[in-house]
Protein backbone atom coordinates (compact mmCIF):
# COMPACT_ATOMS: atom_id res chain seq x y z
CA UNK A 1 0.00 0.00 0.00
CA UNK A 2 1.56 3.46 -1.05
CA UNK A 3 -0.06 6.72 0.25
CA UNK A 4 0.74 10.13 -0.65
CA UNK A 5 -0.29 12.16 2.14
CA UNK A 6 -0.58 16.27 1.45
CA UNK A 7 -0.41 17.96 4.34
CA UNK A 8 -1.17 21.91 3.70
CA UNK A 9 0.97 24.57 4.60
CA UNK A 10 -2.19 26.42 6.71
CA UNK A 11 -1.96 23.19 9.45
CA UNK A 12 1.54 25.14 10.62
CA UNK A 13 -0.96 28.57 11.56
CA UNK A 14 -3.54 26.66 13.04
CA UNK A 15 -0.72 24.92 15.76
CA UNK A 16 -2.07 21.09 14.65
CA UNK A 17 1.23 20.44 12.02
CA UNK A 18 3.36 18.42 14.95
CA UNK A 19 0.08 16.23 15.56
CA UNK A 20 -0.62 15.90 11.98
CA UNK A 21 3.14 14.44 11.34
CA UNK A 22 2.97 12.11 14.87
CA UNK A 23 -0.14 10.42 13.41
CA UNK A 24 1.53 9.30 10.39
CA UNK A 25 4.66 7.33 12.25
CA UNK A 26 2.08 4.69 12.91
CA UNK A 27 0.52 4.25 9.09
CA UNK A 28 0.41 1.55 7.29
CA UNK A 29 2.54 1.05 4.11
CA UNK A 30 4.87 3.74 2.04
CA UNK A 31 3.84 7.01 2.96
CA UNK A 32 5.12 9.69 0.75
CA UNK A 33 3.94 13.11 2.78
CA UNK A 34 3.91 16.17 0.89
CA UNK A 35 4.08 19.52 2.59
CA UNK A 36 2.16 22.66 1.36
CA UNK A 37 4.64 25.97 0.65
CA UNK A 38 2.51 27.60 3.56
CA UNK A 39 3.78 31.11 4.88
CA UNK A 40 6.57 30.91 2.82
CA UNK A 41 4.24 30.71 -0.28
CA UNK A 42 2.15 33.85 1.56
CA UNK A 43 4.79 35.63 0.93
CA UNK A 44 6.09 34.90 -2.56
CA UNK A 45 2.50 35.78 -3.75
CA UNK A 46 2.56 38.87 -1.76
CA UNK A 47 6.51 39.63 -3.46
CA UNK A 48 4.93 39.19 -6.42
CA UNK A 49 1.99 41.58 -5.92
CA UNK A 50 4.85 43.93 -5.04
CA UNK A 51 7.42 43.45 -8.01
CA UNK A 52 5.58 41.89 -10.61
CA UNK A 53 7.85 39.02 -11.81
CA UNK A 54 6.27 36.58 -13.63
CA UNK A 55 4.58 33.16 -12.73
CA UNK A 56 7.59 30.76 -13.94
CA UNK A 57 9.68 32.79 -11.29
CA UNK A 58 6.79 32.84 -8.71
CA UNK A 59 6.26 28.67 -9.25
CA UNK A 60 9.80 28.02 -8.93
CA UNK A 61 10.12 29.97 -5.68
CA UNK A 62 6.58 28.17 -4.96
CA UNK A 63 8.41 24.64 -5.14
CA UNK A 64 11.40 26.05 -3.16
CA UNK A 65 8.60 27.44 -0.33
CA UNK A 66 7.82 23.73 -0.50
CA UNK A 67 11.37 22.24 0.57
CA UNK A 68 11.79 24.81 3.15
CA UNK A 69 8.34 23.53 4.92
CA UNK A 70 9.67 19.81 3.94
CA UNK A 71 12.59 21.15 6.36
CA UNK A 72 10.71 21.96 8.93
CA UNK A 73 8.21 18.94 8.98
CA UNK A 74 11.88 16.90 8.98
CA UNK A 75 13.12 18.87 12.09
CA UNK A 76 9.19 17.62 13.80
CA UNK A 77 9.88 14.75 12.62
CA UNK A 78 13.38 13.49 12.50
CA UNK A 79 13.00 9.59 12.18
CA UNK A 80 10.75 10.19 8.63
CA UNK A 81 12.92 10.16 5.66
CA UNK A 82 13.55 12.80 3.08
CA UNK A 83 14.02 12.68 -0.60
CA UNK A 84 14.37 14.81 -3.97
CA UNK A 85 13.65 13.42 -6.87
CA UNK A 86 10.52 11.47 -7.70
CA UNK A 87 13.16 8.21 -8.55
CA UNK A 88 14.59 8.33 -5.58
CA UNK A 89 11.07 7.63 -3.64
CA UNK A 90 10.88 3.91 -4.16
CA UNK A 91 14.45 3.91 -2.03
CA UNK A 92 12.43 4.83 1.33
CA UNK A 93 11.44 2.31 4.05
CA UNK A 94 9.75 5.04 6.49
CA UNK A 95 7.50 7.39 5.93
CA UNK A 96 9.37 10.29 3.60
CA UNK A 97 9.04 13.75 3.47
CA UNK A 98 9.25 15.22 0.15
CA UNK A 99 11.46 18.04 -1.12
CA UNK A 100 10.53 18.66 -4.55
CA UNK A 101 12.93 18.94 -7.12
CA UNK A 102 13.09 21.63 -9.44
CA UNK A 103 14.19 19.37 -12.53
CA UNK A 104 11.71 16.99 -11.69
CA UNK A 105 8.62 19.39 -12.03
CA UNK A 106 9.78 21.15 -15.23
CA UNK A 107 7.27 19.24 -17.21
CA UNK A 108 5.40 20.09 -19.61
CA UNK A 109 2.08 19.13 -18.31
CA UNK A 110 3.00 21.21 -14.85
CA UNK A 111 1.80 24.83 -15.98
CA UNK A 112 3.74 27.57 -14.41
CA UNK A 113 1.04 29.30 -12.26
CA UNK A 114 -1.05 29.76 -9.22
CA UNK A 115 -3.49 27.54 -10.65
CA UNK A 116 -1.26 24.57 -9.53
CA UNK A 117 -0.16 24.15 -6.04
CA UNK A 118 1.33 21.83 -3.69
CA UNK A 119 -1.85 20.02 -4.15
CA UNK A 120 -1.72 19.45 -7.85
CA UNK A 121 1.61 18.37 -7.31
CA UNK A 122 0.61 15.57 -4.86
CA UNK A 123 -1.97 14.19 -6.99
CA UNK A 124 1.45 13.94 -9.53
CA UNK A 125 3.42 12.55 -7.25
CA UNK A 126 0.73 9.98 -6.51
CA UNK A 127 1.03 9.10 -9.78
CA UNK A 128 4.29 8.92 -10.48
CA UNK A 129 4.78 6.79 -7.48
CA UNK A 130 1.61 4.45 -8.71
CA UNK A 131 0.40 5.56 -5.14
CA UNK A 132 -3.22 4.03 -3.66
CA UNK A 133 -4.31 6.56 -1.63
CA UNK A 134 -3.80 10.31 -2.28
CA UNK A 135 -4.97 12.15 0.93
CA UNK A 136 -5.56 15.96 1.34
CA UNK A 137 -5.43 16.95 4.40
CA UNK A 138 -7.13 20.84 4.87
CA UNK A 139 -7.37 23.19 8.01
CA UNK A 140 -10.97 24.43 5.96
CA UNK A 141 -13.72 22.55 6.74
CA UNK A 142 -14.81 20.04 4.26
CA UNK A 143 -18.02 18.22 4.21
CA UNK A 144 -17.66 15.00 3.99
CA UNK A 145 -17.97 13.16 0.41
CA UNK A 146 -18.18 16.80 -1.58
CA UNK A 147 -17.29 15.94 -5.35
CA UNK A 148 -13.69 17.59 -6.13
CA UNK A 149 -14.74 19.61 -8.68
CA UNK A 150 -17.27 21.44 -5.85
CA UNK A 151 -13.91 21.56 -3.62
CA UNK A 152 -12.36 23.07 -6.56
CA UNK A 153 -15.12 25.81 -6.94
CA UNK A 154 -15.00 26.90 -3.45
CA UNK A 155 -10.93 26.99 -3.38
CA UNK A 156 -10.59 24.26 -1.05
CA UNK A 157 -8.31 22.60 -3.64
CA UNK A 158 -6.53 24.26 -6.58
CA UNK A 159 -7.39 25.19 -10.12
CA UNK A 160 -5.69 22.69 -11.91
CA UNK A 161 -6.24 19.62 -9.55
CA UNK A 162 -8.82 18.08 -11.50
CA UNK A 163 -6.30 18.09 -14.36
CA UNK A 164 -4.10 15.78 -12.53
CA UNK A 165 -6.89 13.98 -10.90
CA UNK A 166 -8.47 12.99 -14.20
CA UNK A 167 -8.21 8.89 -13.92
CA UNK A 168 -6.26 9.29 -11.08
CA UNK A 169 -6.16 4.89 -10.78
CA UNK A 170 -6.28 5.72 -6.61
CA UNK A 171 -8.54 7.06 -4.00
CA UNK A 172 -8.49 10.69 -3.24
CA UNK A 173 -9.61 11.83 0.16
CA UNK A 174 -10.01 15.39 0.72
CA UNK A 175 -10.35 15.78 4.86
CA UNK A 176 -10.03 18.24 7.36
CA UNK A 177 -7.54 18.60 9.93
CA UNK A 178 -9.79 17.74 12.69
CA UNK A 179 -11.68 14.68 11.37
CA UNK A 180 -8.25 13.27 10.20
CA UNK A 181 -6.66 13.88 13.75
CA UNK A 182 -9.60 12.61 15.36
CA UNK A 183 -10.29 9.25 13.10
CA UNK A 184 -9.22 6.09 15.10
CA UNK A 185 -8.63 3.92 12.54
CA UNK A 186 -6.61 4.59 9.27
CA UNK A 187 -8.16 6.85 6.19
CA UNK A 188 -8.77 3.91 3.80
Amino acid sequence: MITVIKLGGSLLSARVLPACLAKLTGFPGKVFIVPGGGVFADQIRVAQQQWQFDDLTAHRMAILAMQQMALLFKSLQPDFELFEQVAAAGDCVKAAIWSPCLRDLEQPDIAASWDVTSDSLAAWLARQVAADELLLVKSCPIEPETPLDQLQQQGVIDAGFLKFADQAGFKITVINKDCFLSSHAQIH
